[in-house]
């Protein structure tokens, strides 16, 4: 194992993830791909695999995904394939792709068909909160770990299944330090160093980025604060590149908080200790996870947590980044938009193909709509 420390560690394992993977894999551990969290890293790490959250490489080429999903569809869903396709993801043991939109669930029918894994999962998830649809996930969480255990052939019981909720508790309450580092009255680390270290942790053994957010809480300490403009919060889709937060703070802002996939809505919260821990991750991944894609009913209330999230982070305005075809975030947008204007913080949308290519266009819309804002937190 690298002797690297700290961010610079961080960054290490995102030039290479799949040689930093290859050295557990010697030990014999095996390594699970998922997508998205509606199926729980915790019950993958009970089983004694490792959890490695599947992400793109925004703006490359997905040409030879052509023969097998149409041009029109989620560029991240083809992102994501053709990562596969391209020989960066054979390290895999098992793929687990939970029906988070209907595009996610048609890539776990092509992948499986063309290219089976020694273990696939899908995971079914609701799209509504009735006590009835709440049973039915917690029942599809007990099917896959029954799957796991048959395949990882490890018994997961209550007690590890605890100490995996409890290890990915103890990441969340670091990374909690680190938001306050990033978005309080004192910013050390920038938006987009907290961004890595996110995506960083999304290929790792959970006991490894434990360490790692340990290290970089140590190594920030001793820093000058950061200078910015405004403080954003970005709200959207996936984002699980750093190049949109520097985008970002080149123009000036500074991201003190996000609600997006591999962020916030992810971490800020513990899944609950409950006797019985299928019903705290039932809680936490399906009735607490604040994604467009369940139905919380009409009304703009649904928004409630987004505006208390920009007044306890004390944003200037927020910036909006939803990729192409994500229709469950653009049928929100106009909404949540109107919303928040209301309530004195202004919106800025970046619709995206998961490409951040035409930046030059993207930092001229950013840039002129931090100048808009009334910088009234500005340092």
């Amino acid at each position: 194992m690298s002797r690297v420390k700290g961010l610079s560690r961080v960054r290490e394992i995102m030039a290479n993830p799949k040689k930093h993977l290859q050295e557990y894999k010697k030990d014999g551990r095996k390594v699970i791909g998922y997508l998205c969290c509606f199926a729980p890293p915790e019950i993958i790490h009970a089983a004694g695999a490792i959890p490695y959250r599947l992400t793109g490489t925004p703006g490359e080429s997905t040409s030879e995904v052509d023969g097998y999903l149409e041009p029109y569809g989620c560029p991240y869903v083809r992102n994501i394939f053709s990562q596969y396709l391209k020989g960066r993801q054979d390290f895999l043991d098992g793929l687990v792709i939970s029906h988070s939109c209907d595009m996610v669930q048609r890539l776990y029918g092509i992948w499986t068909y063309y290219y089976p894994l020694a273990y696939n999962r899908l995971v079914n998830v609701p799209h509504q909160l009735f006590p009835w649809s709440q049973e039915f996930y917690r029942r599809e969480l007990v099917f896959f770990q029954e799957s796991l255990e048959r395949f990882c052939n490890k018994e997961i019981s209550i007690k590890s299944l605890k100490e995996s909720i409890e290890l990915y508790n103890q990441i969340r309450k670091l990374l909690r330090n680190l938001y306050k580092l990033r978005g309080g009255n004192n910013l050390i680390i920038s938006s987009s160093e907290l961004m890595e270290v996110m995506i960083a942790g999304e290929l790792l053994p959970p006991e490894e980025f434990r360490t790692i957010l340990q290290e970089v809480l140590e190594e920030i300490k001793p820093r000058s604060p950061v200078t910015y403009q405004a403080r954003v919060l970005v709200w959207g889709s996936i984002l699980d590149h750093p190049r949109f937060y520097q985008i970002i703070e080149k123009a000036g802002g500074q991201v003190v908080a996000d609600d997006t996939c591999l962020g916030m809505r992810f971490w800020n919260e513990d899944v609950p200790m409950e006797e019985d821990p299928f019903e705290g991750l039932k809680e936490h991944y399906l009735v607490k996870f604040q994604c467009p894609r369940t139905d919380r009913g009409p009304g703009v209330k649904r928004f409630d947590y987004l505006l208390n999230m920009a007044k306890e982070y004390q944003a200037d305005g927020i910036i909006g980044y939803t990729i192409s075809f994500c229709d469950p975030h653009k049928l929100d947008y106009p909404d949540l938009r109107d919303y928040l204007e209301q309530q004195g913080f202004p919106m800025l949308l970046i619709d995206d193909n998961y490409s951040l290519q035409s930046t030059g266009a993207i930092s001229t819309r950013v840039q002129a709509f931090l100048e808009m804002l009334p910088n009234k937190n500005a340092f």
